[in-house]
């Protein structure tokens, strides 16, 4: 078998592979005695029709038969060859294959990328250092508080932080639109739900009054046709309620599962499940971080056929996320163009995340994978038995496992990269974790 490979542009190559007739006609010969012994036609006995009849009846369709065989076959014997590292399913030009004598054909293909890990040192981390006080843990708690509010009616004009209910109708240069008119609405003011200067419009309105307001829809407004359109909404308001919050007491902290150890025992499972949030999102923000300096140190081609099987997976797995949730349902498919750059970069991380698992050795450990479990079961009723779920999932198993050996890479370049500390609250790490992303 002979075998020629050329570099086309970037990572692409072509390889020419010549399969020769001894080992073709070898391969219809065999098929075709093969077939002589099973094929039926009138006027013969089965395994009775002579060889002539038998080629010049399917010599043509077994070829071409074999001729796909081989090149499928031929295909990765050729590439071990040449110790050539495909990142994509070949584009294969099979020549004229009703032809006699040897196979020629081309197969086009993209390889994965050679390059060496830069020097970690190039990364710089700016390490979140917190410390938890009673000042968080209050406001923990008044939080918690909010989450568990009633509302109280009462006569007085509407301020910031009431709930109201109104009836609005919205008009454009006089005429009314779509979606812009409703009844009976429950509104917060200053939840920031509804377009900018429309909850501040009602504030100091009272029960049974009425009022115009003038707004413009945002340029990110959902519904196209109102981007940038300046309305008067005409507004009635219902009702004026202020919020009330319950009592710090043993009836408000049964409802977090604390029932024996009073107030003290709930302030403590907050300040404990605060710590591991803590933990938690400076982990993040120092992957985050690390990641990023992965993927700005390093500079090679990426193989386009990996970056579109990724814009792919992620378009379908976002339809999925918008179907379940009740959107989506009659659009048409998400483009996966949408997601191109999230995937370059996935595609580039996962290339050095790998090679940095390679060049180092870097073995899962096993220790820190059952932590990673123990810490994802903490907040379940019956940890044990989550842990345990995992442990007899190998599904779930191996993105735990995942997440470990992207722990241990990250420590390793932790070691060598350039770290500071930079001082901040609970609240502005919980914000600062959410508005990184790790990939």
């Amino acid at each position: 078998m002979e075998v020629s490979v050329e570099t086309t542009q970037g990572l692409e190559r072509m390889m020419t592979i010549t399969v020769p007739a001894e080992r073709v006609e070898k391969e219809v010969s065999e098929r075709l005695n093969r077939l002589k012994n099973t094929v039926k036609l009138n006027g013969f006995r089965p395994g009775k029709v002579p060889m002539a009849v038998v080629k010049k009846r399917f010599a043509g369709s077994v070829r071409y038969e074999v001729a796909e065989s081989l090149i499928q076959a031929s295909y990765g014997e050729a590439i071990n060859q040449e110790n050539l590292a495909p990142a994509g399913p070949p584009t294969i030009d099979p020549g004229d294959l009703s032809v006699s004598g040897d196979i020629t054909y081309k197969a086009t293909f993209e390889v994965y990328p050679e390059f060496e890990v830069a020097s970690f040192s190039e990364i710089k981390v700016e390490q979140p250092a917190v410390e938890l006080g009673d000042e968080d843990l209050d406001k923990m708690i008044e939080n918690l508080r909010g989450q568990q509010q009633s509302w109280e009616e009462v006569e007085r004009e509407a301020a910031d932080e009431d709930q109201v209910v109104i009836d609005f109708v919205g008009t454009i240069d006089g005429e009314a639109f779509d979606g812009g008119t409703a009844d009976g609405v429950p509104v917060t003011i200053g939840s920031g739900s509804m377009i900018a200067g429309f909850e501040e419009g009602i504030v100091g309105m009272k029960a049974g009054e009425e009022k115009s307001i003038d707004v413009t829809f945002p340029e990110d407004y959902p519904a196209e046709a109102l981007v940038g359109k300046d309305a008067q909404f005409a507004i009635v308001l219902q009702k004026v309620s202020e919020s009330v919050l319950p009592e710090v007491d043993e009836e408000f902290i049964v409802k977090y599962g604390v029932s024996e150890g009073g107030v003290e025992a709930f302030r403590q499972q907050i300040s404990e499940n605060m710590q591991r949030e803590c933990d938690q999102a400076m982990d993040k923000v120092r992957k985050s971080q690390v990641m990023d300096g992965l993927y700005e140190i390093h500079d090679f081609d990426l193989p386009s056929a990996l970056i579109n099987d990724e814009a792919a997976r992620m378009a379908e797995n976002m339809q999925q996320q918008m179907q379940q949730q009740g959107q989506g349902q009659e659009q048409q498919p998400l483009s996966p163009d949408i997601f191109k750059g999230q995937a370059e970069r996935r595609v580039k991380l996962g290339l050095v995340l790998a090679e940095v698992v390679k060049s180092h050795n870097i073995q899962i450990d096993p220790v820190r994978v059952q932590r990673h479990i123990e810490g994802l079961a903490a907040s379940y009723e019956n940890p044990s038995e989550v842990v345990e779920w995992y442990n007899q999932n190998p599904e779930y198993m191996e993105g735990v496992q995942n997440l470990a050996m992207e722990e241990q890479v990250v420590d390793l370049i932790m070691k060598e990269a350039v770290v500071t500390e930079e001082s901040m609250g609970f609240e502005t790490l919980m914000q600062k974790a959410n508005d990184n992303r790790i990939a």
